[in-house]
């Protein structure tokens, strides 16, 4: 059984200058309470490792909007002029990575595998400086595994040991951030007792999961 805790204790356990990989699409399937209460304290140098920056006033956004972020990781900014401006003002360290690749990269982090191999980036800025890999007679693109020392997930539903359900797209990240992190926190709609749901609909199992959200009042 874990014992959910407040959005503040959460992020109270979240250092500056902290890895996160934060889930979610456009803020689709993001842990907003979790982001908001970041903010909140006011936190920093936080690198964080997301699909998308989306727009200032939700999800991720919020984040580079308040100054929290050093770095991001990520394959789509287009949305967000805030992260544009500071990306060209070189205050905020961009890493463009294209989404494929972003999303094997993380799940090789969490299967503990050495890399991914790609053609995607091959003769373009994305292989400046990166390894890459002959193999019968074609070349690969060599791309590192990712790995946080936070996973904040957001799921439709946890049950009382932790084991998570997801709603439709909202899917998205969540799933492979929370094996490729140190500790997840994870940010349920409802807290539903062991049983409600069906083994076939856990994505996430609970042995993965360290923290759960309380729900909203």
């Amino acid at each position: 059984m874990k014992q959910a805790i407040q959005p503040d204790e959460a992020a109270a356990l979240i250092p500056d200058g902290a890895v996160l990989l934060i889930g979610g699409f456009m803020g689709v399937g993001s842990p907003h309470r979790l982001i908001d209460e970041l903010v909140e304290r006011g936190a920093k140098d936080l690198t964080i490792v997301s699909n998308d920056t989306a727009t200032p006033e939700k999800g991720v956004g919020k984040l580079i909007a308040a100054g929290a972020a050093r770095k991001v990781v990520t394959s789509h900014i287009g949305l967000n002029p805030i992260t544009q401006k500071k990306m060209f003002d070189g205050v905020l360290d961009v890493e463009l990575v294209p989404q494929g690749t972003l999303v094997e990269r993380i799940r090789a982090g969490g299967v503990g595998l050495g890399g991914v191999l790609t053609k995607t980036g091959l003769g373009t800025l994305a292989a400046d400086g990166k390894r890459t890999v002959d193999i019968d007679g074609a070349t690969w693109l060599l791309e590192k595994p990712i790995r946080g020392d936070f996973a904040l997930i957001a799921a439709h539903q946890a049950d009382y040991v932790g084991n998570l359900e997801y709603s439709l797209t909202a899917h998205n990240f969540n799933p492979v951030m929370a094996m490729a992190a140190d500790i997840v926190i994870a940010e349920p709609q409802n807290i539903v007792p062991v049983g409600v749901i069906s083994p076939d609909c856990v994505k996430t199992p609970g042995v993965l999961v360290d923290h759960l959200l309380a729900r909203a009042a």
